[in-house]
């Protein structure tokens, strides 16, 4: 992942909002999710979301596909493994530590 990439990525899940979004799209896996549904699950309006969920499309985090008349919003997990391996190893040098920490075992 290059620096911008990262820049764009980083601003786009630094508001409440879309960090929420995103969270609960990784852990919808390859299903999914509806604008309205996920809308629904963070506690955003339909107008709101869909302005939330062009960001993060936008910032390459998101995916979204056309089933019939909704539009259905994936999480790019493959973007976003890129964002946290760019925050681990880029920035952080893959210091020991640090690493360390982002252990699922470690986590929480």
């Amino acid at each position: 992942m290059e620096e911008m990439q990262a820049l764009t990525a980083l601003s786009a899940i630094s508001e409440q909002t879309r960090l929420r979004m995103l969270r609960f799209l990784v852990a919808r896996g390859p299903d999914g999710a509806s604008a309205g549904e996920i809308g629904q699950a963070v506690g955003s309006s339909s107008s709101r979301s869909s302005f939330h969920l062009s960001a993060l499309t936008r910032a390459g985090l998101l995916s979204s596909e056309k089933q019939s008349r909704q539009v259905i919003y994936r999480a790019d997990l493959q973007a976003v493994g890129a964002l946290l391996n760019y925050l681990v190893e880029d920035c952080c040098g893959g210091h020991p530590r640090i690493v360390e920490c982002c252990q699922p075992k470690n986590c929480c």
